[in-house]
């Protein structure tokens, strides 16, 4: 069974130079779609994919990316929407090339779903009251 599956993942500083990710796609064939990236030379880096293949290759892949000391998290949880501070005022709408934010036609309310989330950041910049969050 294929799946596909958007991921952050952290490089610390002593493997941002080594090729994790051309590895894990050689080895395991794996295919990826890089959504953002973020890697200096001895600094800590992060890249933000989508991540897709065979269930059981897709299984083994994270584990040699997770053993090699990448620490891995959804994007579901790195994009964020602070509910308290959210006045509906459909901004967010507007901007997000994913359409990961729609409006609700029967509540009016404007409806979030991070799975269509890319983390390009659009939102963030455009929102009023800054009810969006990035946690990378």
């Amino acid at each position: 069974m294929k799946i596909s599956r958007k991921l952050v993942l952290h490089f610390p500083p002593r493997i941002v130079e080594q090729p994790v990710i051309n590895n894990l796609i050689k080895d395991y064939d794996l295919s990826f779609n890089i959504l953002k990236a973020s890697i200096i030379p001895n600094q800590e880096g992060y890249v933000v994919l989508e991540l897709s293949g065979e269930q059981d290759k897709y299984d083994s892949g994270i584990k040699y990316i997770t053993s090699a000391g990448v620490k891995i998290e959804s994007l579901s949880h790195s994009v964020l929407r602070n509910e308290d501070r959210c006045t509906q005022c459909g901004v967010c709408v507007s901007v997000c090339p994913t359409k990961a934010f729609i409006l609700d036609q029967k509540t009016r309310l404007v409806v979030f779903d991070n799975n269509r989330c890319v983390a390009c950041g659009l939102c963030i910049k455009a929102c009023p009251p800054r009810a969006m969050e990035l946690h990378f």
